[in-house]
């Protein structure tokens, strides 16, 4: 029992530092400008879905603590022309900052709306630490992390919501957070262009 207990540990430090290197290469080349040749059309409903049962799985999280609503128009399929790595990086990052940051007791809500023909909006909503005023545009700065104790108990590299910042830029969308202050939880919200799957537009410049 103590020698999986270990192996287990091992893991856990393993996959933690691939996630690591993993997100400073990709900070590092979104900094760069660096674009990938050919955009695809993307369902954003779906990468959303893989993201949530891995976030699950990587946090041992019961069903009720992590749920999705995903609202469109007529059935509409959510396809965004773009990478789909970068889009996976940019949930995942949404994701896992939630759960980070919700304390003993995780809730967080993940919803798709397309509310018309041309926009898809995704809320995470957390009921965590919250974020005050004056950090809001601070935060999807590179390397920077909310000072405190809060960030001195949560491991971090400070590029996770820089990375959802430039991926989200770069398929010509928006991102902003919503909170009522220090422990009152935080919404994150982000905008992005749905597209035919007959139309190929090209990616909005990073």
């Amino acid at each position: 029992m103590k020698r999986q207990e270990f192996y287990g540990v091992m893991l856990e430090d393993s996959d933690r530092l691939l996630g690591t290197i993993e997100q400073v290469l990709r900070a590092g080349q979104l900094g760069a400008k660096i674009r990938r040749a050919s955009p695809m059309l993307v369902d954003l409903s779906a990468v959303v879905g893989e993201c949530l049962t891995l976030a699950r799985i990587r946090h041992r999280l019961p069903p009720e603590a992590l749920t999705a609503h995903v609202r469109n128009v007529d059935g509409a399929a959510f396809h965004v022309l773009g990478d789909e790595e970068d889009l996976r990086a940019m949930v995942s990052n949404l994701v896992d900052n939630a759960i980070k940051y919700s304390g003993s007791e995780v809730r967080v809500a993940v919803e798709l709306e397309q509310a018309d023909p041309a926009t898809a909006t995704l809320r995470v909503r957390d009921q965590g630490v919250g974020i005050s005023p004056s950090e809001r545009k601070r935060i999807f700065k590179r390397f920077y992390r909310i000072p405190g104790a809060m960030s001195t108990r949560i491991k971090g590299t400070g590029l996770g919501l820089f990375i959802v910042r430039s991926v989200v830029a770069r398929h010509g969308g928006k991102v902003f957070v919503e909170s009522d202050g220090p422990g009152h939880g935080s919404t994150f919200i982000v905008q992005l262009p749905v597209v035919a799957p007959q139309l190929t537009p090209q990616l909005a410049p990073s």
